[in-house]
């Protein structure tokens, strides 16, 4: 189990093999519950290759001094991510709501 944030990772082995490996992670938040974005790939065990590039978004909860694994959204393709980052772009760009005036 991990200690730290920085040591939470999607690499994932099995008999000794990498089936699942991180290229790489972004930290969205730190503290007892962490955020985290990772890139990474799938191997697709027909053709013993990696397949292509995909995301994951994962909250972690440090409880008794180590993280657990407590839910994920997973971005299947890079058309996914686009649609996502595009979403929110737009949704950054609008004019905060003045709540003051409601």
């Amino acid at each position: 189990m991990a200690t730290t944030v920085d040591e939470l990772t999607v690499n994932y082995e099995e008999d000794g093999r990498i089936v699942s490996r991180e290229l790489d992670k972004v930290i969205l938040t730190k503290g007892a519950w962490s955020t985290i974005i990772f890139r990474y790939q799938d191997l697709d065990r027909k053709t013993d290759e990696f397949g292509p590039d995909k995301f994951s978004i994962r909250r972690y909860q440090k409880r008794n001094g180590e993280y657990q694994y407590k839910s994920k959204f997973n971005i299947s393709s890079r058309d996914q991510a686009t649609k996502v980052v595009n979403a929110l772009n737009t949704w950054l760009a609008e004019e905060p709501e003045d709540k003051a005036k409601k």
